[in-house]
């Protein structure tokens, strides 16, 4: 997410939607304000496109489903209402999806990159760890082998993977390879 505000007076929550549905560029939208989102990488994209088409063939014909990219997280806490575009989100209840958002995704993929590092890290993992039926965030660091997951247990625990590790989501009954996920990167 770019730090430069766009939009320098308040914003509703729907008129937010309507500009989302019909604008060139993307913004993610806390309580009102909206950030221009910061363009990505090659390999950004190769990274979540390859996460994104892991998971979409190993949930074909199950209840849940990923999304990449475009598609919103949204959080609406007493404090407020977010909405984030995670690099790719999966949804395991329908109930709560919507057109353009999702408010109950179980499982949320950012891939890191120098400008949103404290945000992906610190902003983001506080928000979305207040989506209940979040599970699992995990963030893939796009310029190193470095994967850490984000679990929901009794509070949340961090694990941090081997480079050569596995990623496992016991929920999803899935697991992808780091290989894989940097299958196409070169550092």
């Amino acid at each position: 997410m770019n730090a430069l505000l766009e939009s320098p007076r308040w914003t509703s929550p729907g008129e937010y939607l309507e500009t989302e549905e019909t604008g060139d560029i993307r913004h993610e939208y806390l309580d009102g304000d909206l950030y221009a989102m910061a363009d990505t990488t090659a390999d950004h994209n190769r990274i979540a496109g390859d996460i994104f088409a892991a998971l979409h063939s190993h949930l074909r014909g199950k209840t849940c489903e990923p999304f990449i990219n475009d598609m919103k997280a949204r959080i609406a806490v007493p404090a407020g209402e977010w909405f984030y575009y995670p690099d790719v989100m999966v949804n395991c209840d329908p109930a709560g999806q919507q057109k353009m958002f999702c408010d109950t995704p179980s499982v949320i993929f950012e891939v890191l990159s120098p400008s949103t590092r404290r945000i992906d890290l610190y902003e983001k993992l506080l928000a979305y760890q207040s989506i209940a039926a979040l599970h699992t965030y995990v963030i893939v660091v796009q310029d190193r082998r470095e994967v850490s997951v984000f679990r929901r247990s009794f509070g949340w625990v961090k694990e941090t993977l081997p480079a050569e590790g596995t990623l496992g989501i016991p929920e999803l009954d899935f697991s992808l390879p780091l290989d894989a996920i940097y299958a196409r990167v070169s550092f």
